[in-house]
């Protein structure tokens, strides 16, 4: 009663070619293919990240801060 036969097996297959034709089931594989490839390449680039938002901003303390007004009026 818990294995199935080959003639079980044969049964299903035929029953899923009816269902979704020959074309459909390799359309299938290969979108989930992309899938899995889509998955490892943002996997890849969430690991490199973490180095790329380690820049730092360098301020120059010669400079004095001006605010949005000032630089309107010089450029004036």
């Amino acid at each position: 009663m818990g294995s199935f036969s080959i003639w079980h097996w044969l049964i299903v297959l035929v029953v899923v070619l009816l269902l979704f034709g020959r074309g459909k089931i390799p359309e299938l594989m290969g979108d989930m293919a992309k899938g899995i490839r889509n998955f490892r390449k943002g996997m890849a680039d969430d690991e490199q990240s973490p180095e790329d938002d380690a820049k730092t901003v360098e301020h120059k303390a010669d400079e004095p801060v001006r605010s949005a007004k000032q630089k309107a009026g010089k450029s004036s």
